[in-house]
């Protein structure tokens, strides 16, 4: 990234005690980091990408990891455990994480169970992570195909931020970040969709307006995490299009990025929205243009709907046999309800995806 980009750093309240985010060169924060006996976890591609990382880290223990979904199972965690166990890691010592969300998750759920619970540090080098899960505390791992059914809260102890990860990204990296934020600015409501438009294929090319989403995401979720941490009631609002988007990962075996299949999962969610009376269909056409210049940059292959209504029912959030999302009443009007998964709604929801209605205005 040309230039240097200055933003304030912050912290975020938890139950651990605050936690910084910093905005600073990732290679010079990391030798300041670094003490004998830490053990880095690294995203392999990292190693490819930014080869002299390797010269900070020649004197700690490191450990390369494929950024899978195989690498965040409870049994191969259990083996990345294992040897940082055996490296002589001690309860005074620290992880650190230095790549995206797969390094993330098996570095914070590793940290929250070692030794009953050990610090860690977080380098993100991705927009999603950047922007969105690097703070919340969450913890989430899979079992075998169950994708984040093991999991807790342990935020780390900082958090180090440098947008000069985002040179290395490729488009469908960014508009898959670009996803991720978008359900935050809908989410605060303070947005004019129409015009935010611009802004949003202006970041897909200027890192300077990129990074200054990146900081207004965080901030938006700063705030709500600060006042429900564990995600037992308002925090749930930031679900707003991940049931749908989980199940789009789930029936394309994961062709489909996140942060874009939540771009298309925040647009069912208006039409059910729209279908249930609780905003007209001008709402929706207003948003739809906005979450599409996002999710065009990855057209959906065919979903077979049986293994999408198969993942929208193992979905977490949801109560015994109760299929639990998020709709809205209107910008910054979202809240939790029971969707009601009847011939008439799962119709609905086929039509949107056989008949491409995320294309179109209705």
């Amino acid at each position: 990234m040309e230039g240097i980009l200055l933003f304030n750093d912050f912290k975020v309240g938890s139950y651990r005690g605050d936690y910084s985010v910093i905005f600073t060169p990732w290679k010079t924060q990391l030798k300041k980091e670094l003490s004998e006996g830490d053990v880095v976890i690294i995203d392999a591609n990292i190693i490819k990408l930014y080869p002299s990382v390797m010269d900070c880290l020649s004197d700690n223990k490191t450990i390369a990891i494929n950024p899978n979904e195989t690498s965040k199972t409870y049994s191969e965690i259990g083996n990345t455990i294992e040897e940082v166990i055996t490296s002589g890691f001690s309860k005074n010592n620290r992880l650190i994480a230095i790549g995206g969300g797969i390094t993330q998750d098996v570095t914070s759920f590793a940290a929250s169970i070692l030794y009953r619970g050990v610090d860690w540090l977080f380098f993100p080098t991705n927009l999603a992570t950047q922007a969105d899960s690097c703070i919340g505390s969450k913890t989430s791992v899979n079992l075998g195909s169950y994708k984040n059914q093991l999991g807790g809260f342990h935020p780390p102890r900082k958090i180090v931020i440098d947008f000069e990860f985002c040179n290395s990204l490729e488009p469908i990296d960014i508009c898959a970040g670009l996803g991720e934020m978008m359900h935050y600015f809908l989410v605060d409501g303070e947005i004019n969709p129409s015009s935010f438009i611009h802004i949003i294929e202006d970041a897909k090319v200027n890192k300077k307006t990129l990074a200054s989403l990146v900081v207004k995401s965080l901030l938006i979720k700063k705030s709500m995490i600060e006042v429900d941490e564990f995600d037992t009631g308002p925090r749930n609002v930031f679900n707003y299009g991940h049931t749908f988007g989980h199940a789009i990962e789930a029936a394309t075996d994961y062709e489909v990025p996140h942060g874009i299949a939540v771009a298309y999962g925040m647009d069912l969610a208006n039409i059910l929205s729209v279908k249930a009376g609780l905003i007209d269909m001008t709402l929706r056409n207003k948003i739809r243009p906005m979450l599409r210049t996002i999710s065009k940059s990855k057209d959906l292959p065919l979903i077979d709907m049986v293994k999408y209504f198969e993942a929208m029912s193992r979905d977490k959030k949801n109560i015994g046999s109760e299929t639990k999302v998020i709709l809205t009443r209107g910008l910054g009007e979202m809240f939790k309800t029971t969707l009601v998964m009847d011939q008439e709604t799962k119709h609905l929801i086929s039509d949107f995806f056989q008949s491409k209605l995320y294309s179109v205005n209705l």
